[in-house]
């Protein structure tokens, strides 16, 4: 467990408070002070029309149903994710006492109904046209994900529930919505069952002990996070799924929903899932997988990445040696059948290149090749693509959600395109993400000095030594760790007595690159498993092994490639040793400065629970120090 982790709400009172602040007309103006001071962001006007209409209406059911004295949790944030639920409700169980809880997601919806008649999947007037997942489906997630994760919910039965309360909602307005199945962590009610709702919240909530039972539920441990590689391991040989939330469950739902229209039918169509560094791209990819697999659909697994796929075969392949073959390259399907698959999920498709020809292409295959994103959608009924535009680090590399969409629909195919707005990496601190795209400049509005956030550490190291000192400390409590570094020293191969050349010297400070081949050399693991294995510790990554991976705790070395002059950063081609990046007609000084900054997010956003980080420059170190104080 891990005791710093807490999940707090924007607004904590009771049932009565909360009524009190609705008479006044302050509940949108009390959150949105809250998340200024705690989020270091303005709330929206919609979102304060949303919590002044909603949090009333829910205040006023809790008054009538005589449970003014329960605690109200509101904007309560999921532990590690940026996810927030709109409300959870703390008290003593009626029957036999202890703690109880309830989450509510509200809604202001008045109608509403199923998308192509998928059971999990709605179609709102709010959102237009595009699919959004089921209201009892996203509670009961919400629950799921809960009872996952928060300590004290472990191992309990009958402590928490779920309810969708479309509180504008009449039943005409949402028929199609009540087929959907419920049970105690998702039940539906709307404004026609305002009595059935009060009697559900009296049967699980009273009054009594319930500022004691807020303070466990806040106070308690947090599992920790389910990282990419054990996610793989439990879902394709265990079976057990990692709870899909929202977005990501929606993306998860309009993939099986298309597969089966395909199946029904000569159809085919694409889908594109869009999101940051630790939103949760992978694991749907892996979801996905697994559930295929197990419904006996032709599915693969792809990626552009050495690294990710060889760890991924390593890892599924242990107790099951077939399952080799669903992990694959994206350059391996120049001679496939036409929609020879069901599913193609091509994972990390930001890493797509022009086309799939290198130096081992047969001669065959050579002559006028195809785009290769044109292969991808052309080898199966439903190509699934999950990118993230701005992690593209290698020049040739075009994965982006414009340009698979026009080689898409130039096919007169439909597309379908999901954004996953969450973050689950950083101690699921968005705030970090954000913080680290304005530092690099790759969004408007330039750097910002860290203000802090419970979930996740930042902080500068004074040197490459210090550094690695504390993350073997975090080694010593069994919280996994690497270094990673830019590409700013030469790279070499072992010794021929097998020792590593230790390439990064920073100062009187040295260590060893990763290595580069698919043996373990010295003591050292391959290359693809540096980020996986733990005799990774020691050797310095680099941004193509620690691409698609994660780590608790992460150190960057930001290397003279990138410093800051004069309020900007000066991208410094002659300090960068990549090979990929020396040919000035194939990579512009402009697309190295952009991807020389792409590297470095990608370095900066592999934590889990905290990131230290050192400059080889003077003068930048003193910058990220002014920032981080």
């Amino acid at each position: 467990m891990l005791p710093g982790d807490r999940s707090l709400p924007l607004l904590r009172t009771s049932a009565r408070g909360l009524a009190d602040l609705a008479r006044a007309g302050r509940i949108g103006a009390t959150l949105a002070t809250q998340m200024a001071h705690r989020m270091s962001r303005s709330a929206s006007a919609a979102e304060i029309r949303s919590w002044d209409a909603s949090l009333a209406a829910l205040a006023a059911d809790l008054e009538q149903a005589g449970l003014g004295g329960i605690e109200v949790l509101a904007e309560y944030q999921l532990p590690l994710s940026s996810k927030r639920i709109d409300v959870v409700l703390a008290g003593e169980h009626p029957r036999g006492g202890g703690p109880s809880y309830v989450v509510v997601e509200l809604k202001q919806w008045t109608r509403a109904s199923l998308f192509e008649n998928e059971p999990e999947l709605v179609v709102q007037p709010t959102y237009g046209p595009r699919p959004v997942l089921h209201p009892v489906a996203q509670v009961r997630a919400y629950g799921e994900y809960l009872l996952d994760f928060v300590g004290v919910l472990h191992g309990t039965s009958d402590v928490l529930a779920g309810a969708a309360y479309l509180h504008n909602a009449t039943d005409d307005g949402v028929a199609a919505l009540r087929g959907y199945p419920q049970d105690e962590l998702g039940r539906l009610f709307t404004a026609q069952d305002r009595g059935d709702f009060h009697g559900f919240l009296r049967s699980r909530l009273s009054p009594a002990n319930a500022s004691v039972h807020a303070d466990r539920l806040l106070r308690s441990s947090v599992a920790p996070s389910k990282q990419l590689l054990a996610v793989a391991a439990e879902e394709l040989r265990t079976r057990e799924q990692f709870v899909l939330l929202d977005e990501q469950r929606v993306a998860f739902d309009l993939v099986l929903h298309e597969v089966e229209k395909a199946r029904r039918g000569d159809h085919k169509s694409v889908v594109i899932v869009s999101g940051g560094p630790g939103s949760g791209k992978s694991v749907i990819a892996l979801s996905l997988l697994g559930e295929l697999g197990r419904r006996g659909i032709r599915a693969v697994h792809a990626t552009g990445s050495r690294s990710f796929t060889q760890t991924l075969r390593k890892v599924a392949s242990h107790r099951a040696p077939r399952t080799r073959a669903l992990f694959r390259y994206f350059n391996q399907f120049m001679a496939a059948e036409r929609n020879g698959l069901d599913v193609l999920i091509a994972d990390e498709a930001h890493r797509i290149r022009e086309t799939s020809v290198d130096r081992y292409t047969p001669g065959a295959l050579r002559g006028d090749p195809r785009r290769q994103v044109d292969e991808l959608i052309d080898a199966a009924r439903v190509p699934v693509f999950l990118l993230d535009q701005n992690q593209v680090v290698r020049p040739g590399e075009m994965g982006t959600v414009e340009d698979i969409e026009k080689h898409a629909r130039e096919r007169g195919l439909d597309v379908f395109q999901i954004d996953l707005s969450t973050q689950y990496r950083s101690g699921g601190s968005a705030a970090y993400v954000s913080w680290v795209e304005r530092l690099l400049g790759l969004t408007p509005g330039g750097p910002l000095p860290w203000t802090g956030d419970e979930r996740f550490e930042v902080r500068t190291a004074s040197s490459p030594s210090a550094m690695e000192a504390v993350l073997t400390e975090k080694l010593a409590q069994r919280q996994n760790a690497r270094m990673a570094a830019g590409y700013c020293w030469t790279w070499s191969d072992p010794r021929p007595d097998g020792s590593l050349v230790p390439d990064v010297q920073i100062g009187d400070w040295s260590r060893p690159w990763n290595l580069k081949g698919d043996r373990s050399v010295g003591g050292a693991p391959p290359a693809a498993l540096w980020a996986s294995d733990d005799r990774g510790f020691g050797q310095v990554g680099c941004v193509y092994t620690a691409q698609g991976f994660e780590y608790e705790w992460n150190g960057v070395l930001l290397g003279p490639d990138l410093v800051w002059r004069d309020d900007r950063w000066v991208a410094v081609r002659s300090a960068n040793r990549d090979p990929d990046f020396r040919n000035t007609k194939k990579v512009s000084d402009a697309d190295f400065d952009l991807l020389v900054r792409n590297v470095y997010k990608v370095l900066l956003t592999r934590g889990l629970r905290g990131v230290l980080v050192h400059s080889t420059d003077p003068e930048t170190q003193r910058f990220l120090e002014r920032l981080l104080r």
